[in-house]
């Protein structure tokens, strides 16, 4: 299942989308682009989702 969570990208939001497949992505891009005025591309919206499953160490 994935998570993504305003709080995480920088937001003062408690807004969480999760979901399975695009379902998430699809529905964070629409909450960030209504309620934040930032559009992130679907490919972008990947780019965090890969980042989070990498743990810091690994990109030092």
């Amino acid at each position: 299942m994935t998570k993504l969570r305003c709080r995480d990208y920088g937001f003062e939001c408690p807004f969480v989308a999760e979901g399975h497949g695009t379902k998430a992505i699809e529905e964070f891009g629409k909450h960030t682009a209504d309620e934040h005025g930032i559009e992130y591309s679907k490919e972008a919206l990947m780019q965090f989702l890969v980042r989070q499953q990498i743990p810091v160490s690994e990109t030092k």
